[in-house]
């Protein structure tokens, strides 16, 4: 049974914030820095920009301009607006397949949160104080080998998700959003400033900015371009979910270059915080999740201060990774909400029931069932595999084709407000330039 009344954003920058919140997850807070540190510098920077404009923002648009028109779950907006168009309903299983690797993509997320809030409490315990590469390396083996401990901060983390998914768009999402999103920005910013004082600042910011375009390769570019495209929760029903939530009166265009801007502004923050840090212990920046959880906790236990500065960077990690998750339960939670006679609280129970009971198998992965694979892949890399490389760039390549090919095209370049020259540059990325974007990330994750 379909609500009569749906929900709305109360502002244009409470929905800002929320898609920025959805955007600024855990890979913001290293891999983005990194791939710029390692692929080039400034030359990535540029080339990464491109590709959000020519492939990020145009899909972006896109699913938030199914939401806005569906004014329901992924799944019925995009079988409403085919039938309208014309078009076959089986248009529905892009909506499908975005819900369906949010849900799944949650389910393993939340496992990496609840590493982010154990973290926070061992740095407020002072259980990093001292430690070395070693120590801090057996802490995180330990929490990985022990299902229990891991279960139990899964939960932990699932909980704090569902309770603020279940307070509803305004007190819930918004409400998240306009503290956390805020806060995060505060951490970051108070960690850049110490990084300016470790003496490794100057080195940091030649690695990420100093221009090096005999490091552009093709892979860089593919690199670039699927990093334009994943930063921006795209292929997974979270925009169109939140797009749903949007009032006529919101440019989507507009609010799409500001989400960008402001996405990309962290992630350089990120960086900034990161790699004076660092630098300044002799670490390596290439260590990905390990630089997170096991050579930053030895930086932070073993400096002045580190108790405090570790406290905040998890704090941070915690934050980033919370408004991301909230918006990956989000499409499921509308779709049960909308074809259930469930309540708002009652669909995001079930819903981060059945993450959370998923999230369970994910983590048994890394020791009771390490053992148990699938293509060689163990459960939680499945997960992330199969999420990642394949459903969200053809997820994404289906809501693109969709807007650009089978809606009337006027009543779109009307809706985004294009004239002249930029209906016209619009039709040449969204119909060509775009999927061929994405095709392309598609195959370079496959070979």
């Amino acid at each position: 049974m379909s609500k009569l009344v749906h929900a709305q954003w109360s502002s244009r920058m409470a929905f800002i914030l929320a898609a920025t919140g959805s955007a600024v997850g855990l890979g913001n807070i290293w891999r983005f820095s990194y791939l710029v540190g390692d692929s080039g510098g400034a030359a990535f920077v540029l080339i990464y920009l491109a590709c959000v404009a020519l492939v990020g923002l145009p899909v972006l648009v896109s699913e938030w301009l199914i939401g806005r028109r569906g004014q329901k779950n992924p799944i019925h907006a995009m079988a409403e607006l085919a039938t309208k168009s014309g078009q076959p309903k089986a248009w529905a299983l892009v909506g499908a397949s975005g819900v369906l690797a949010a849900f799944l993509i949650l389910s393993f997320y939340s496992i990496i949160g609840g590493w982010s809030l154990s973290y926070t409490l061992g740095s407020v315990t002072g259980r990093f104080s001292g430690q070395d590469i070693d120590g801090i390396g057996a802490i995180f083996g330990n929490l990985l080998g022990s299902p229990g401990i891991l279960a139990l901060w899964h939960t932990a983390f699932m909980a704090l998700v569902i309770w603020i998914v279940a307070r509803g768009v305004t007190k819930g999402l918004e409400g998240a959003v306009r503290t956390m999103m805020p806060a995060l920005v505060l951490l970051l910013l108070i960690l850049v400033g110490y990084g300016m004082t470790t003496g490794h600042f100057g080195e940091a910011m030649a690695f990420m900015f100093r221009p090096d375009w005999s490091a552009v390769t093709g892979g860089v570019v593919l690199a670039a371009m699927g990093q334009a495209f994943f930063t921006l929760s795209l292929g997974m029903g979270i925009m169109m979910a939140y797009g749903s939530y949007l009032g006529e009166e919101v440019s989507l265009l507009g609010t799409a270059r500001t989400v960008i801007v402001l996405d990309t502004i962290i992630a350089l923050l990120a960086g900034m915080a990161i790699f004076p840090i660092v630098f300044a212990n002799g670490m390596s920046p290439s260590e990905g999740p390990g630089l997170i959880f096991v050579n930053l906790p030895v930086a932070f236990g073993n400096i002045a201060g580190g108790t405090l500065l570790g406290l905040m960077f998890f704090l941070l990690l915690t934050f980033a990774a919370l408004t991301s998750a909230i918006s990956l339960l989000e499409p499921t939670v509308e779709l049960v909400e909308e074809r259930t006679p469930l309540s708002r609280v009652g669909a995001t129970i079930i819903s981060g029931v059945a993450v959370w009971v998923l999230g369970i198998a994910a983590l048994l992965s890394f020791n009771i069932w390490d053992d148990v694979l699938f293509f060689g892949l163990n459960i939680f890399d499945l997960l992330d595999t199969f999420t990642s490389k394949v459903m969200l760039p053809l997820t994404g390549l289906g809501a693109i084709i969709f807007v650009a090919w089978c809606l009337e095209r006027n009543s779109v370049t009307q809706e985004l407000g294009l004239t002249g020259g930029k209906e016209q540059l619009w039709n040449l990325v969204a119909r060509y330039v775009a999927p061929i974007g994405l095709i392309a990330v598609f195959l370079a994750g496959l070979f």
